[in-house]
């Protein structure tokens, strides 16, 4: 087969996998819906974030048994400053669950190493980021995904939030999800943001369940204009699922497109926003999850669309800016002890 057949052949097959799973994710899966009334169980003890379920009533109680095998959320503010300064850089990267060189690459923005100038300021939307405590509950009879372990260079992880309290910056981090079964871990694992400045607003958003809990989370911060008048942005920082466990493993795009339109019916419709993650997209840019948030959210005005694992463009970062703000976005060159590539957004206000 020469090589014009075969890449007519692949972009068929692509997309008639695209047109099933988005067929199948209309037909198959249930409806979400916003429930702020009906808390998850993390939500009973916790006064950290504001939870917002978005899943169907059906899944609430195989969720609430995800639910009761993590510990609590947790929120540091270790930075004294309340305003980013300008330019600053977001960062959205999944971390391998702490075998990826978070210190390594803080000290690489901080030196300016991965944008296009010197910055002082950034936040971080971590995936994949894990806690290992006496918090995390040690019940049997609980849900929990395979322990992941990572596979960096060093012997040693790193936690975000103990990266956070060494360096001054402000951290949420939330579970998602037991990394291994009780009493062989004490680890949970989930999403964080970290700030040069403080985050406010905390927020966590419990996506549909497909195959293992998922919850996004979000906080608000203040970035100072040309003029010196603060601006506020709203951060959000989620984890699709990579397969699902009602249709076929390839389809699994179904399931991510279900989390995403309920994702983006739970945020705010107008106002500064950024939204980064690993989005599991395995068509990249096509992907059915990647354009639903693509419907209110846009990408850089300059972008580096190179591969962030293996041969695929998964993650990713969107963003609703005010008038005249600019972001240039870039992917890191080294995957810094993870198995995704980082991606580095400078922004300027304007």
């Amino acid at each position: 087969m020469n090589g014009p057949v075969l890449r007519d052949s692949r972009a068929r097959l692509s997309a008639g996998l695209l047109a099933l799973g988005i067929l199948l994710a209309c037909l198959g899966n249930p409806r979400p819906r916003l429930d702020a009334a009906q808390p998850t169980c993390g939500a009973l003890t916790e006064t950290i974030v504001q939870w917002l379920r978005v899943s169907s009533a059906g899944e609430r109680t195989s969720l609430d048994r995800w639910c009761a095998g993590v510990g609590p959320s947790v929120a540091v503010q270790a930075s004294e400053a309340d305003v980013l300064t300008s330019p600053f850089a977001v960062v959205s990267w999944n971390t391998h669950v702490g075998s990826g060189d978070l210190d390594v690459l803080v000290a690489d923005l901080r030196a300016g190493r991965l944008t296009a100038k010197p910055v002082r300021d950034f936040v971080l939307l971590l995936q994949e980021t894990y806690r290992s405590s006496r918090d995390v509950p040690s019940l049997l009879e609980v849900s929990w995904a395979s322990a992941i372990f990572g596979a960096g260079p060093r012997s040693s992880r790193i936690e975000a939030i103990h990266l956070a309290e060494q360096q001054g910056l402000s951290a949420l981090y939330v579970p998602s999800m037991r990394n291994g079964p009780p009493g062989v871990t004490t680890e949970d694992r989930g999403n964080a943001i970290l700030s040069t400045a403080r985050l406010y607003d905390a927020g966590a958003i419990e996506l549909p369940l497909e195959r293992q809990r998922r919850v996004a989370v979000a906080g608000t911060i203040k970035v100072a204009g040309a003029d010196g008048s603060p601006t506020t942005v709203r951060v959000v920082n989620t984890h699709f699922t990579n397969m699902v466990m009602h249709h076929a493993w390839i389809l699994s795009e179904s399931g991510r497109l279900r989390q995403a339109r309920a994702l983006a019916q739970a945020l705010p419709t107008d106002g500064p926003m950024i939204l980064g993650g690993d989005l599991n997209s395995w068509f990249g840019y096509r992907d059915a999850a990647y354009r639903e948030l693509a419907r209110t959210l846009s990408g850089a005005s300059t972008e580096d669309r190179r591969a962030t694992f293996g041969p695929m463009r998964l993650d990713h970062l969107l963003f609703r800016l005010p008038p005249g703000w600019r972001a240039d976005l870039r992917r890191a060159d080294r995957k810094y002890g993870s198995d995704h590539y980082p991606l580095v957004a400078l922004i300027e206000p304007r």
